[in-house]
């Protein structure tokens, strides 16, 4: 399966592809290295994106390698957030089905870190969880970098 890491500013992201779509984003920098052109383009994406551009990473054909039915229709709903808004998580899931609760648990099983942005998914009440790099300091973060 071809891989490739980019640096970023909230650490190292490893983007895995096969048959064309991104199939996972790993934080840290994987062993293998191959720049396929799906992969470099990701990584120029991402490279735009935390460089403050509006990138449309919802573009990038993805595929999971695993999830529920529910979870893939949340993520689905996930990727329809444009750039530089929020929705809540009751939000998404008066879209998805199921509870606010059952959307964060989706959202902590999500595969593609920022290709299924769940960072703009947020709390009623605040930022609410995030498990990847530094967790809610780094939601946070990329909220602002969004701009909402």
């Amino acid at each position: 399966m071809p891989q490739l890491s980019c640096h970023t500013p909230v650490g190292d992201l490893t983007l895995s592809e096969e048959e064309g779509a991104l199939v996972a984003v790993d934080e840290g920098w994987g062993r293998d290295q191959t720049p396929t052109p799906l992969l470099l383009k990701a990584c120029q994406a991402l490279e735009d994106y935390f460089d403050g551009k509006a990138v449309d990473l919802s573009a990038f054909p993805i595929k999971p390698p695993y999830g529920t039915a529910y979870q893939k229709k949340v993520w689905d709903v996930v990727r329809s957030i444009p750039h530089g808004q929020t929705r809540t998580y009751g939000q998404v899931a008066a879209r998805a089905g199921g509870s606010a609760q059952s959307v964060g648990q989706a959202m902590g099983a999500n595969p593609l870190l920022m290709f299924v942005p769940c960072h703009r998914v947020v709390g009623a009440r605040g930022v609410g969880g995030y498990r990847a790099f530094e967790g809610e300091r780094t939601k946070a973060w990329l909220i602002a970098l969004e701009g909402d």
